[in-house]
């Protein structure tokens, strides 16, 4: 009788002892049997298993757009500034070109017009015109626009405004003593060289208040200014005459 107690004691305890198998999902199996079964016989009871239960996504599964939630369309932010609009170009020859005046009302007095000349034209290009027109040699001659010296670099594009017109002058400046040398380039140098004017018969020479006032121009780079301080040089030489 206790051997019969035992096994069932035995068995009792292995039915409810929790197992390796226990958990995986065969409600209708109990512990024993899956120790029983081979790996075999478990691996395909537990495919047929899964292959019961309801399939969520085939793999072909495509999802349908018009089941996603709704949204609003995005609208890119206004620009803080306008984009500009590109310059139309026009059909080759007719690009932009100006009417230049080359104009002195000094010695020597000049009014040279130059029509058709492109905005690629540059201040030294136009100074070779005034060398061809005068016969004034070319580092002694100076352009101002808006009375202000321009340098050989630039060019008309840079100087003159889209608003400005299709017409722009230049005052031509001629250093001190070019005029003289551009009047007489056939005289031939005299036998006997004098020497040249130095002291007083300098300083009362025209040419050497020219020079003077084209030095202060080239320096300060500002017409009025420069003729003021011309003026005040003059006026001091001439009060301790």
């Amino acid at each position: 009788m206790a051997s019969s107690d035992n096994t069932a004691n035995t068995d009792a305890t292995t039915s409810d002892t929790p197992t390796l198998y226990s958990s995986y999902p065969f409600p209708h199996h109990t512990a024993r049997q899956l120790a029983n079964m081979t790996e075999v016989t478990f691996a395909k009871q537990f495919l047929a298993t899964l292959d019961a239960r309801p399939v969520k996504l085939s793999p072909d599964h495509v999802e349908d757009p018009r089941g996603y939630p709704a949204r609003n369309a995005y609208i890119l932010p206004r620009a803080p500034r306008p984009m500009s609009k590109p310059n139309s170009r026009g059909a080759p020859g007719s690009e932009r070109s100006l009417r230049v005046t080359l104009k002195s009302l000094r010695n020597p007095p000049l009014d040279i017009k130059l029509t058709s000349q492109p905005l690629s034209t540059s201040v030294l290009d136009l100074k070779q015109k005034v060398v061809e027109e005068s016969g004034v040699p070319l580092e002694k001659i100076k352009l101002l626009y808006k009375k202000k010296p321009v340098v050989d670099s630039k060019i008309l594009k840079e100087l003159v405004g889209e608003d400005d017109g299709a017409s722009v002058e230049f005052s031509v400046m001629v250093l001190g003593g070019a005029a003289a040398a551009a009047k007489k380039p056939e005289e031939a140098p005299a036998a006997d060289v004098a020497q040249g004017a130095s002291g007083t018969e300098t300083l009362e020479s025209g040419e050497f208040w020219d020079d003077l006032k084209g030095f202060l121009l080239q320096r300060v780079r500002d017409e009025r200014q420069a003729s003021d301080l011309f003026e005040t040089f003059q006026a001091a030489y001439k009060s301790k005459r």
